[in-house]
């Protein structure tokens, strides 16, 4: 067993901030002393073959870090001072060590939220985690009916998740989280979703359909055309306050006046970032490929060094190119973009977000060669079980939240000023 490096008791601390102090957004342009929460992905193994996935999860990798190896990594993330970190996979329920890892997560001062298809979720779990402080949940599901989420995540996942939710709701787990990658077949149902929220007593959180993974196949057919982005744009204008969006939308700030809530500004490598299933770390949870990997957590200096050291992080943190995004009017509340949408859809860091509201990216897109559309990095899909296709019919507020439910809406969220073996 490969044995992760272990750093020094005592982290260094900053030195002391002379002078103005910059706008908080200016001080994350250049990264933290340590994320303020990451993505991590415990496995890759996963029951279901979402069409979208980003990770393209669905077999379990041999490589994959070791119930000692994860541990290792939680106690490093609580000497950096890493408080909360965002577990997914895959379905990461499946690992036969998920509850112990959890249970570790939170005794060594890391808090947890996890995604999760419901799985395992039955009434004696939720009742366990409804008891446990520290830890979230986040329920899956991409359509507010069977027929429109079952197309996208598989027959049955609908079920699946409801069942889930109802368990959550009975064993009383407040503001759990529901889950939706916006398609262009699930925008008409907004009201619904938020309907479903109620319901249960949970809060919901939207986020945006990225060409990532299984996610570059659909992403034509999938993704909300021009008048659903103003819809929903419009929807999450008028009730945005009840609802986390994960700083996935600030793209659309150009359409109006009242700006979305969230960070504005993409965190790739400066406050944000993943580690995957085999310990490879990335800048983004949404660009699993070689060109965002800064490194391993099985290196000497563990994650630690890959976050101070990477040099990667170190050009993410520097002076950004915009091209000719800077030109535009919009550019002080769109900052150009999603950076993993342009990538995988063939267009330069430095040019238009592929949905630009403004249809430079739509103009973009016209002249790329979609033949030489970058790979997606690693497929861990079922060879045997294709995913179902799309049914033919789309700076928060800065306050103090509480710590058991800190990493939200935005990695800023409450700051203030499977084996299946």
């Amino acid at each position: 067993m490969t044995t992760l490096y272990e750093a020094p008791p005592e982290a260094p601390h900053e030195a002391p901030h002379d002078g103005p102090v910059p706008a908080l957004v200016e001080q994350f342009k250049g990264g933290l002393h340590a994320p303020i929460c990451l993505t991590w992905e415990w496995t890759y193994a996963c029951n279901l073959s979402c069409a979208h996935c980003l990770s393209s999860s669905g077999r379990r990798d041999p490589m994959e870090l070791t119930t000692d190896e994860i541990k290792s990594v939680i106690r490093e993330l609580q000497r950096m001072q890493v408080f909360y970190v965002n577990v997914g996979g895959g379905e990461p329920t499946v690992r036969p060590d998920f509850w112990e890892l959890l249970d570790y997560a939170i005794a060594h001062q890391v808090g947890v939220k996890f995604s999760t298809n419901g799985l395992r979720l039955t009434p004696e779990r939720a009742e366990r985690l409804a008891a446990t402080d520290y830890v979230d949940i986040q329920i899956s599901l991409d359509g507010a009916t069977r027929e429109v989420n079952d197309a996208v995540r598989g027959p049955g996942s609908y079920d699946m998740a409801i069942r889930a939710m109802e368990n959550l709701a009975a064993a009383g787990f407040a503001d759990f989280k529901i889950s939706v990658v916006m398609t262009r077949q699930n925008i008409p149902q907004l009201d619904d979703f938020a309907a479903l929220a109620d319901r249960f007593g949970a809060q919901l959180r939207l986020t945006r359909l990225r060409p990532s993974g299984r996610g570059a196949d659909v992403w034509d057919e999938l993704h909300p055309t021009d008048a659903q982005q103003r819809e929903l744009y419009q929807w999450l204008v008028a009730n945005g306050e009840k609802v986390l969006t994960g700083d996935s939308f600030f793209h659309l700030n150009a359409l109006g006046s009242t700006p979305i809530p969230g960070l504005n500004l993409c965190g790739a490598g400066r406050v944000v970032c993943l580690i995957d299933p085999v310990g490879d770390v990335y800048a983004c949870p949404f660009a699993i490929h070689d060109a965002f990997k800064a490194g391993n957590v099985r290196a000497p200096g563990g994650f630690d060094e890959v976050w101070r050291s990477s040099e990667l992080f170190a050009q993410l943190r520097g002076e950004q190119s915009s091209g000719a995004c800077t030109s535009c009017s919009a550019f002080d509340v769109c900052q150009g973009g999603c950076m993993a949408a342009k990538f995988f859809t063939g267009l330069p860091l430095d040019g238009p977000d592929p949905e630009c509201v403004k249809g430079h990216g739509a103009a973009a897109l016209a002249a790329v060669d979609r033949q030489d559309l970058p790979p997606q990095g690693k497929d861990h899909s079922h060879r045997t079980s294709p995913a179902p296709r799309p049914v033919s019919l789309g700076m928060p507020a800065l306050r103090v939240a509480r710590p058991d439910r800190f990493c939200d809406e935005s990695p800023l969220a409450g700051v203030d000023g499977m084996d299946p073996r």
